[in-house]
């Protein structure tokens, strides 16, 4: 199985809330950069966290990849979320694509490269990890690249 996990483009500094934040121009730029590097990748699912930036980053990927089903949006991508959480919900052997927030992507990376979170893999906005693995298990996926916008 594959697994991108992909950080939210720029977001504006203010909102009403964190969750509404919306992404910047310079944002949208930068997801669909990273968007080009999902093209002809066999991306079954694309998941996303419910804060604005992110939803706004998943249908940017959504629409530059032609892809059909519908964007899955969970409460457990938050940028808070618990990695753990995460792999427990990630019962499936699809490729999938995540699109969150930090700590909680780099901290997954970690989990999953490394069996532990003590060294959060850095994550720019937009930056998009390729990984890769038989199931999605803390310490038994490989990461590929990570790509930054």
């Amino acid at each position: 199985m594959k697994l991108w996990v992909l950080r939210h483009g720029e977001a504006e500094g203010h909102a009403r809330t964190d969750a509404e934040r919306e992404l910047t121009e310079h944002g949208r730029a930068e997801g669909l950069r990273s968007a080009a590097h999902l093209i002809g990748q066999p991306v079954d699912a694309i998941i996303s966290s419910p804060y604005v930036r992110a939803q706004q980053t998943a249908q940017l990927v959504r629409q530059a990849l032609g892809f059909e089903a519908d964007i899955r949006t969970v409460p457990w991508l938050t940028p808070e979320g618990n990695p753990l959480e995460v792999l427990n919900k990630l019962d499936s052997d699809d490729n999938v694509l995540l699109v969150s927030h930090q700590p909680l992507v780099g901290s997954l990376i970690s989990f999953l490269q490394h069996g532990h979170q003590r060294q959060p893999q850095p994550m720019h906005t937009a930056s998009l990890a390729e990984l890769e693995g038989d199931f999605p298990l803390a310490g038994l996926m490989g990461l590929v690249s990570v790509k930054n916008p």
